[in-house]
């Protein structure tokens, strides 16, 4: 079952609408949405090497309006969809003392948690009930998000036939290990939070 979905996904990354789904899911997973664009990403960039660059720029433009939205959910909305999907995340007990980190750490919370796998909408809409600086939040998006797609682009295009062999010979091993990464990250993020 596993092999026929991996089939799946590169069949679907081979698609001419591939590019529009990786950035709805890039988008949606700065603001709300909790599964990671890698799951397209990886396997878009492993079915066309070619246009990595091109891929980690959609995710890195989404993602980044996503976040605007994630922002102006934590600036406007916090009361309502804001403290909803945080607690849905199960940071609610958490947000006050990351608002505080904000007023010492900002940059280095928005560079650090951008690039790993522990959920950006958290990063977001803390940001914006934060109100931490708009202008500092975009520029750190856009390298954070831009370095984290980038980096796994430029992984998958210098060894994109290599690692689709790995991939292909492994998914099991592959699998679980995405699979870890994503919840350790949510782990991560619940106990630094």
């Amino acid at each position: 079952m596993l092999r026929r979905l991996y089939q799946w996904v590169i069949k679907l990354a081979e698609r001419p609408s591939a590019p529009w789904a990786l950035a709805g899911v890039s988008f949606s997973e700065s603001s709300f949405f909790p599964v990671p664009p890698d799951v397209m990403l990886v396997p878009m960039c492993l079915a066309r090497p070619k246009l990595a660059w091109f891929y980690a720029s959609i995710c890195t433009l989404a993602s980044v309006i996503g976040g605007l939205v994630g922002y102006a959910i934590g600036s406007l909305l916090y009361d309502s969809v804001g403290l909803f999907l945080i607690q849905l995340y199960g940071y609610g007990d958490k947000v006050d003392a990351f608002s505080q980190a904000y007023q010492r750490y900002g940059h280095w919370i928005i560079l650090i948690k951008g690039l790993t796998p522990i959920p950006y909408k958290v990063v977001t809409i803390t940001s914006g009930f934060a109100h931490y600086s708009l202008f500092w939040f975009f520029v750190l998006s856009v390298i954070t998000r831009g370095l984290r797609f980038f980096m796994v682009a430029g992984l998958l295009y210098w060894v994109g036939p290599t690692a689709r062999t790995f991939i292909e010979e492994r998914l099991g091993l592959v699998t679980a290990a995405l699979a870890l990464a994503i919840v350790g990250g949510f782990l991560v993020s619940l106990y630094l939070l």
